[in-house]
């Protein structure tokens, strides 16, 4: 079931015309704006990985990620009944969020086709108690109906290696290792290694030796140039 953001979503990119859905040999694209399919994605970039490569062989692509910063929780009865209650949720999402997506995507990107719109949102989610008893290995107890779209904060593109550079802290040695890349940017280390792994399969970074069993990478001076 399409949501309320991602209609909106669909909406802001392509306006209020007809070529929204639009049948595209065996694909549906989200919109077409100009000479431009977009395809809006807010689950994991990977289930669109194999679409989107077969567009660009003949087409320019825009890839809407949208990341939610703040999110309102609207809790219900049930299915369509009264609000019980609305609070935040203190899960905030963050523009390095877009490397968790990005990890399954880097024989995509980047691309001379491909743009990639990294958009923070604000969102509203309601929710209803789901069905039956909880069980131990399902992670919530309630059901999804809707999220909508409040506000859009920023919107940043990643089209080249460059633009992905530039999400990195200035302040990083040379040469760094994932360790440092953790320290600048305040995450876990596992967190720093997907990083890293997203910069050197994209050629936004390289390998230029070791420091102990850590690997060290350098920033690529002369950025790889789009695949065709």
């Amino acid at each position: 079931m399409e949501t309320s953001l991602h209609r909106d979503l669909k909406t802001l990119y392509a306006g209020e015309d007809p070529h929204c859905e639009v049948k595209l040999g065996s694909y549906r694209i989200d919109a077409v704006s100009g000479d431009q399919l977009v395809e809006i994605q807010h689950g994991s970039l990977a289930a669109i990985r194999d679409k989107v490569r077969r567009l660009l062989e003949s087409h320019r692509v825009l890839v809407v990620k949208p990341i939610v910063v703040q999110k309102l929780l609207v809790k219900q009865a049930c299915e369509g009944g009264r609000v019980t209650e609305r609070r935040m949720s203190p899960k905030q999402g963050r523009l390095l969020d877009v490397f968790d997506d990005l990890v399954y995507f880097t024989r995509v990107f980047p691309h001379r086709r491909l743009t990639i719109d990294v958009a923070l949102v604000d969102i509203e989610e309601w929710r209803y108690p789901g069905h039956g008893r909880r069980r131990r290995w399902r992670s919530r107890d309630h059901q999804v109906s809707d999220q909508k779209l409040l506000s859009v904060r920023e919107i940043h593109r990643l089209k080249t290696t460059s633009d992905l550079a530039s999400l990195m802290p200035a302040s990083l040695p040379r040469p760094f290792h994932t360790g440092h890349l953790a320290t600048s940017l305040q995450v876990p280390r596992w967190v720093a290694q997907r990083i890293a792994y997203c910069l050197r399969q994209t050629g936004t970074a390289e390998q230029v030796g070791k420091l102990g069993n850590a690997l060290l990478y350098e920033m690529t001076k002369a950025r790889r140039k789009p695949a065709a």
